[in-house]
């Protein structure tokens, strides 16, 4: 899937299937449902996860606690507002798959 697949799959209830934990985090998140995001991500220890992890905590301004994510996933996908990293992890988690 796609960012623009991804995108467009936000007008849905639930999240498409075979999304990776960290996509599929992207994907809570992007419905408002912070909570719902940070538990797929929260015990997994792959890079993208940790970022999506900092990610997370830098939204919910938990400043520290993002920098140590931050820290342990490299800091590739940090942008300075949000929205661009939100889309930056999007883009770059898709292009993986």
């Amino acid at each position: 899937m796609d960012a623009a697949q991804f995108k467009d799959s936000l007008v849905n209830t639930a999240p498409p299937p075979a999304l990776s934990p960290a996509m599929e985090a992207l994907w809570w998140d992007a419905k408002d449902d912070w909570t719902r995001a940070h538990d797929l991500v929260n015990e997994l220890d792959s890079m993208d996860a940790m970022a999506v992890h900092a990610y997370l905590h830098r939204k919910q301004g938990e400043q520290r606690n993002a920098e140590y994510w931050y820290q342990r996933s490299g800091d590739g996908y940090r942008q300075p507002e949000l929205d661009d990293e939100w889309w930056a992890l999007v883009d770059g988690l898709s292009a993986k798959r």
